[in-house]
């Protein structure tokens, strides 16, 4: 019996151990680029974008050894967005932050581990007031939007990983709280990012 209950209390001791070094969770940082199109629209307003630059951060937690949940949040250094309504000509220097979740689907193979996601997003287009400012009416808005994207990690150790991603924003085209600035279409928004994450 004593035999027994050594036996018992030995697997319950690996199989914590094991868990504990399994990890499940990764915490990862990377750099972005926010790629916005031209859009021309049925109401006379053309909106065209410089590129903006951030950084996100990312946690995933794995439910299953190829399926997690991600939360994000990122953030863009200013780029400006233009509004054609001719004959006017309005500059608007935005800082675009986004906070969305994610399904997480992974494919493993030896070292690289190619994975899809998608999930809901919301979007706040921050108006930034400077010399770069030429339509003084321009608001915050937040908009919400889903999001899509595919990319890979590499396993440089078994707690680091290098990731690549393309992900896909689609959003309406903020009008920052003024109807004259109505285009009624949606964007499309590229952002392509390349990070490092730790794993525990």
């Amino acid at each position: 019996m004593k035999k027994i209950a050594f036996i018992v209390a030995l697997l319950a001791a690996c199989v914590t151990v094991g868990r504990a070094q399994e990890s499940r969770q990764d915490i990862s940082l990377s750099g972005f680029g926010l790629i916005e199109p031209f859009v021309s629209s049925s109401t006379n307003v053309e909106v065209n974008s410089t590129p903006a630059y951030g950084a996100l951060l990312s946690y995933r937690y794995m439910l299953t050894p190829t399926i997690a949940m991600e939360a994000n949040y990122g953030i863009s250094y200013q780029n400006k967005m233009g509004f054609l309504i001719y004959p006017n000509h309005y500059n608007v220097p935005v800082r675009t932050q986004e906070m969305s979740g994610a399904l997480v689907k992974s494919f493993v193979y030896k070292n690289w581990n190619p994975f899809v996601e998608g999930g809901p997003a919301a979007l706040i287009f921050l108006p930034i007031v400077n010399s770069g400012l030429t339509y003084l009416g321009a608001t915050q808005q937040t908009e919400i939007s889903g999001l899509g994207g595919a990319g890979f990690a590499y396993e440089i150790s078994p707690s680091f990983d290098i990731r690549a991603e393309y992900q896909g924003w689609v959003t309406k085209v903020p009008t920052f709280g003024d109807s004259q600035l109505t285009t009624n279409r949606w964007y499309n928004i590229s952002v392509p990012m390349v990070g490092v994450a730790y794993h525990f």
